[in-house]
């Protein structure tokens, strides 16, 4: 048979007595375990056999009192309460026991300090022992610590367990329990019952006193009075009731029927709801400016919504409204080319409240920029008719026959009437003669310097007057093949219903 090995025994006398929380609490000295013995190779306890029996011991050292965290320092929880218990609940889950401080801050709702200072009264209450203490290593991830559950000898003192050491030459923390004293067979059984249990977070002061959703008293579910509270106006229950259910019945007063029916008193409840969400603070004004410049301005889309209201906070704060940030950007100037648009934004905002920091400057500045929305848009009306009437033109045929005779006639004799001869001076490369264009190389030289610079404002009218007047020969002679395709693709930009163009310098 093997040894039996007990912690030595303490010098107070060990007398149980029969309530747990206050008169079960045994002679014992103060419960504290220090630093140095906070390892599983120095702790004096022994190892739980799973997180059930741990539990015992857990809520015995929480209803003994033997463990007061201020004793030892000034800062952290002021005692061993249903706090604790309930971080140690989360332990006696896992397997192995490493926990690590994000997954107990999730799963208790505490903040990581009060996790932190939670589990260091478990190790000073001697529930816990460092296997590995976790490390921090630089540019690393931050490993977790491994615990040992303990069973402090406090615990076995007081209940008077008896544990034996199965092996010999096995260290004193794997010593298991073989019996319990008669005295302790019912503090024992209590604290089973509370291991069974689930410590819950506790509510809330407003949440304790509002009922719970769905929750029905019992004056309302079997006594039928008519003086309950609770009383709904439809019972929930299934059954027959001793009280009238109409008995609780309550209508709105004439005063909120506006038309004789509640179906104003609903709209007018909707409608203040609908005030209430619309009401947004300060952040939310922010962001609703940024979605909507990020709809205005096409350089924007595409857009991080939150980059936009950190760059847009200043003016959003200022009560200013899309409209006014286009008046502004009007008057700044907008770049022709957008490389990255929040950097652009936030160089066209800098001062935009400081500058216009009245209602009064703002609108004249949103006037000004709808001014020249308008005379742009009457300046693409012009440009647009123009083009139809040069291109398309309005002209109809005569009605009298006989001056549609004489059109006709003037049509086909000016088809039938023969082309000049294009081989008149054999000197001109492009084989049209001088009697085409009687004009020298100067003039010619200044026609084709006017027709390029009005190419480069966007103006193809000199060219073309010249291909409808003479023809696309004469006017490629003068020209040049290079001025004749540039004011092509002009033509075909222009006309083009996917594109605008103005011109301008």
């Amino acid at each position: 048979m093997g040894r039996m090995v007990v912690a030595a025994p303490l010098p107070e006398p060990v007398v149980p007595v029969p309530d747990l929380v206050a008169d079960e609490v045994v002679l014992l000295p103060e419960l504290w375990v220090p630093e140095a013995s906070q390892w599983l190779s120095t702790s004096s306890g022994r190892i739980a056999g799973e997180g059930y029996s741990w539990m015992q011991a857990v809520h015995w050292v929480a209803g003994a009192g033997l463990y007061q965290p201020r004793r030892h320092r000034s800062h952290g929880p002021r005692s061993f309460g249903p706090t604790t218990v309930r971080v140690a609940q989360e332990l006696a889950a896992l397997s192995p026991c490493r926990p690590g401080i994000e997954y107990l801050v999730r799963r208790t709702g505490l903040s990581e300090r009060s996790v932190q200072n939670h589990l260091q009264i478990l190790r000073e209450a001697g529930l816990l022992a460092w296997i590995v203490r976790g490390t921090r290593v630089s540019g690393g991830p931050a490993q977790a610590s491994e615990f040992a559950r303990m069973i402090p000898v406090e615990f076995d003192l007081a209940l008077g367990i008896r544990t034996v050491q199965r092996e010999e030459d096995a260290p004193a923390f794997t010593r298991a329990a073989c019996g319990v004293a008669e005295a302790g067979r019912e503090l024992m059984a209590k604290l089973a019952r509370k291991a069974a249990r689930k410590v819950r977070r506790p509510r809330s002061q407003a949440s304790r006193k509002a009922p719970a959703k769905g929750a029905r008293t019992g004056a309302a579910e079997g006594s039928g009075t008519a003086a309950s509270v609770g009383v709904r106006c439809t019972p929930m229950q299934v059954g027959t009731s001793a009280g009238f259910s109409a008995g609780g019945t309550s209508f709105p007063p004439e005063s909120r029927l506006a038309s004789g029916d509640a179906k104003s008193h609903i709209e007018e409840k909707s409608s203040s709801r609908t005030r209430s969400l619309g009401k947004l603070n300060r952040v939310g004004r922010r962001y609703q400016l940024a979605r909507e410049l990020i709809q205005e301005l096409d350089w924007l889309r595409g857009c991080s919504v939150r980059r936009i209201a950190w760059v847009a906070r200043n003016v959003a704060d200022a009560g200013w409204t899309v409209t006014d940030v286009r008046g502004w950007l009007h008057l700044r100037g907008e770049a022709a080319t957008v490389r990255r648009a929040s950097g652009l934004l936030a160089v066209l905002l800098a001062g935009a409240e400081s500058v216009l920091d009245t209602p009064r400057k703002r609108a004249a500045a949103v006037e000004q920029w709808r001014g020249a929305q308008e005379a742009a848009r009457r300046h693409r009306i012009q440009q647009v008719r123009a083009d139809r009437e040069r291109y398309e033109g309005d002209w109809q045929a005569p009605q009298d026959r006989a001056v549609h005779s004489e059109v006709r006639g003037a049509v086909a004799q000016l088809h039938s009437s023969p082309r000049p001869a294009l081989q008149d001076c054999p000197d001109d490369e492009s084989g049209l003669g001088a009697a085409a264009f009687a004009i020298d190389d100067k003039d010619l030289a200044d026609i084709r310097a006017a027709a390029e610079a009005g190419l480069q404002h966007g103006d193809t009218t000199l060219i073309t007057d010249t291909i409808h007047a003479c023809g696309h020969d004469q006017a490629l002679h003068v020209y040049g093949p290079e001025l004749m395709h540039r004011a092509r693709q002009l033509d075909q930009v222009r006309r083009s219903s996917l594109t605008r163009y103005a011109y301008g310098a």
